[in-house]
């Protein structure tokens, strides 16, 4: 009889435009917790929340607050692009995100929600 484990996780490390990249994606009952780092640490933490005052159900929108780090728009736009889908494709559980990025252009950050996908964990 195997049982599953009450809180799921999976890691994995990648190389975007030659910098070490890790993620670590785990599942709570209540949320989605993502570490995406290339400095080996948490970084900016942000929470991205459905909200549930949008009209249209098919397409929600999210809030971002930053909870620990630094306050920058760069930031609230990389969550935005990274934990949407995540958020979306979890039954609109909100994501904690953990960010500690050198590389934040449009290209990494693609990369960086591919390696997101291959750690599903919701």
């Amino acid at each position: 009889m195997s049982t599953q484990p009450l809180i799921r996780s999976k890691q994995t490390e990648k190389s975007i435009n030659g910098i070490s990249t890790q993620v670590v994606c785990t599942e709570f009952s209540n949320y989605i917790f993502i570490v995406l780092t290339q400095y080996g640490k948490i970084g900016t933490l942000v929470s991205v929340t459905p909200d549930s005052r949008s009209g249209d159900i098919s397409t929600p929108m999210f809030t971002t607050k930053v909870l620990l780090g630094k306050e920058e728009a760069l930031t609230h736009v990389c969550a935005k692009n990274l934990a949407t889908f995540v958020s979306q494709e979890a039954s609109n559980r909100p994501v904690l995100l953990g960010l500690a990025l050198k590389d934040s252009s449009i290209e990494a950050i693609k990369a960086m929600k591919d390696i997101i996908k291959s750690c599903q964990v919701w």
